[in-house]
C-alpha cells in the first residue's frame, strides 16, 4: 500500500508538476491583487480536483462503454506519458505552457485564469487525466484505490500551496534550478511510462 502510494505520488507529481505550474500562474496574474490571485489559485485547484476525481471514479466505466480495454489504455497512456517525459527532458513542455499563458495574458477580455488555462489544461490536462485513470485501473480493491486518491490529494495540496506561495518560490528558485529539476523528473516519468506500456503488453498477452 505504501509502495503504491509513493509510486502514484511520484507519477502524479511529475505529470501535474506543481513547481512548473507556479511560475506560469505567477506570470498570468502579475496584474492581480494578492486577494484576487489567492481566489484564482483556490478556484483553479478546486475545478481541477473535480475533473480528476471524476475521471478517477468513472474512467474505467467510460472505457468499457467505449469498448476500450484497460491494457490498450495502459499502452496508449504510457506512450503519451513518454512523449510528455521527452518534452520535459528537452524543455519543450515548459515552452508550450509559457506560450499558452502568454496568449491568454494578451487577450484583454480574459481576466480570470483559474478555469482556463490553469485548471484545464495545465493542472487537469490530458496527461494527468490519463495518469489518474491508469493508476486507478492498476489498483486492486478499495484500499489501493484509496492510496491512489490519497496520492492525488497530496499533489493537489502541493499545487495549491505552490500557487499561493508563488512569489517567495520565484525568488527562492531561479530558472536554472527549475530546469534541472524538470529534466530529472522527466527521466523518472519516462521510466514510469515504459513500465505502463510493459504492464499493458503483459496483460494483453496473458
Amino acid at each position: 500500500m505504501i509502495e503504491l502510494f509513493l509510486s502514484a505520488f511520484v507519477t502524479l507529481f511529475v505529470v501535474i508538476d506543481p513547481p512548473g505550474c507556479a511560475p506560469i500562474f505567477y506570470g498570468l496574474t502579475t496584474d492581480a491583487t494578492s486577494a484576487q490571485r489567492r481566489r484564482m489559485a483556490i478556484r483553479a485547484v478546486l475545478v481541477a480536483t473535480f475533473i480528476l476525481v471524476g475521471f478517477a471514479a468513472v474512467g474505467e466505466q467510460l472505457l468499457h462503454a467505449l469498448g476500450i480495454s484497460l491494457e490498450a489504455f495502459r499502452i496508449a497512456g504510457g506512450i503519451m506519458l513518454f512523449f510528455i517525459a521527452m518534452d520535459m527532458v528537452f524543455e519543450k513542455r515548459t515552452q508550450r505552457r509559457e506560450d499558452r499563458a502568454q496568449k491568454v495574458k494578451e487577450t484583454p477580455e480574459i481576466e480570470d485564469v483559474s478555469v482556463f488555462p490553469m485548471a484545464m489544461p495545465m493542472i487537469a490536462g490530458p496527461g494527468s487525466i490519463a495518469t489518474v485513470m491508469l493508476l486507478m485501473a492498476r489498483a486492486d480493491g478499495a484500499p489501493e484505490s484509496f492510496a491512489v486518491l490519497a496520492a492525488l490529494a497530496a499533489n493537489l495540496i502541493l499545487m495549491i500551496l505552490a500557487l499561493l506561495a508563488v512569489g517567495p518560490i520565484m525568488r527562492l528558485f531561479g530558472g536554472q534550478v527549475e530546469a534541472v529539476i524538470t529534466r530529472l523528473l522527466g527521466v523518472i516519468l519516462a521510466a514510469l511510462a515504459v513500465q505502463f506500456v510493459l504492464d499493458g503488453l503483459e496483460g494483453s498477452i496473458l
